[in-house]
């Protein structure tokens, strides 16, 4: 049995500053406030995906939301974790393994970073194959800014153009009155900010700050009795590439080029086709290898391709339209996000900031250091 899919309920738990919550409540309201704009109850949840909390995430998380599900996923592959539980979800309803599944994710990580709580260390450990870059000092953004490097190496790439990805991002932050900063920036800016790592400055990474989301996923013969038009799930894909900086065989090459060419060919579509991007943005230098990996330009045509303000909302591929994690929200793991904004986008529901006519949505997560990736391709009728 194969059925066609579709995401019908999206939502965001408070977002930004949250010092009264903890991440449990920030996943109760996301999932909550989910499952009431899909039209259902939480009686008819079957299935559940959670991770980023202990051990035992989709138990603890279902457990705290009432839930006793038949379908569960932990999966954890950072920040492109929620696009790949996506892709799972998608397979266990398409076969009837279950009928309606909450995907959720809330995290205080901005909180505890102001209360010094332990859980705002961000630290991937010293085991396994990442103890041969520790002592090297290697941080995740060092590792971003390795790749920018190269990239402006072998490709003449310049800071003024990986500059524009966090100035196009502030400008659809502007038009999103939710977005964590809203005013905008100038590439002067992005470049007099404070150094980070070497050619990286603060604004050309994210932000820190709290909130969670959550979507529903079902089949269409449920799909078709409910309040909100389904998204259909048209296509997907996931791959792995590395943890250690030295396995990765190309410095300029996102894993995003298997996991896009998988969900393109397995939607029909091609990048021609898309309307709007939600493409994870922790640093400048992902989005920029992102939108090579997947099509929209060239290898290496990154620079030229994004200088003119092209992913403006307005512009010819608006992409990260609610502000990215760059200017919005970035919780610590985004991929929730991209897929909540696409749903808005989709349903024509994306106020101040609405692409017109948006048919077609491209989502692609980024995990670790370029270490992970997923894509999916979302539609409306």
């Amino acid at each position: 049995m194969t059925r066609r899919v579709a995401i019908v309920g999206a939502a965001l738990s408070d977002c930004g500053r949250v010092d009264t919550k903890s991440p449990y409540e920030l996943h109760y309201q996301a999932a909550v406030r989910a499952v009431a704009d899909a039209g259902l109850t939480k009686a008819d949840v079957d299935g559940f995906g959670s991770s980023g909390m202990g051990l035992l995430a989709p138990v603890e998380i279902a457990e705290y939301l009432g839930l006793r599900p038949t379908w569960i996923d932990g999966t954890g592959v950072g920040g492109s974790t929620w696009i790949v539980m996506a892709e799972h979800a998608v397979a266990a309803v398409a076969r009837g393994h279950a009928d309606v599944v909450v995907l959720v994710y809330g995290s205080t990580a901005r909180a505890d970073l102001k209360a010094r709580r332990r859980s705002a260390n961000l630290s991937f450990g010293a085991r396994g194959p990442v103890q041969f870059d520790v002592p090297y000092g290697h941080s995740l953004i060092s590792k971003y800014a390795m790749a920018a490097r190269r990239h402006m190496h072998e490709f003449g790439t310049t800071i003024e153009q990986l500059a524009e990805i966090a100035v196009s991002t502030r400008y659809n932050a502007s038009l999103n009155p939710d977005a964590y900063y809203t005013d905008q920036i100038t590439i002067d800016d992005v470049q007099s900010a404070r150094m980070m790592a070497d050619p990286l400055t603060k604004l050309h990474c994210c932000i820190r700050s709290d909130g969670g989301g959550a979507v529903v996923i079902t089949p269409e013969d449920r799909a078709k009795d409910l309040p909100n038009a389904p998204v259909w799930i048209l296509g997907s894909g996931e791959t792995t590439s590395h943890t250690t900086m030295s396995e990765w065989d190309d410095f300029t090459e996102s894993p995003a080029v298997r996991s896009g060419k998988l969900a393109f060919a397995r939607a029909g579509l091609t990048p021609a086709d898309v309307d709007v991007c939600q493409i994870y943005d922790a640093f400048t230098p992902m989005v920029l290898l992102s939108l090579e990996a997947l099509g929209f330009c060239g290898k290496g045509e990154g620079g030229p391709f994004v200088e003119d303000g092209k992913l403006r909302v307005g512009g010819a591929l608006p992409t990260n339209t609610d502000g990215g994690g760059l200017s919005c929200c970035h919780p610590g793991m985004r991929g929730m996000f991209l897929m909540v904004e696409a749903v808005r986008q989709l349903r024509g529901k994306a106020e101040g900031r609405q692409v017109p006519d948006a048919r077609i949505a491209c989502v692609n997560g980024t995990g670790g250091w370029f270490s992970s990736a997923a894509t999916l391709l979302l539609g409306v009728d």
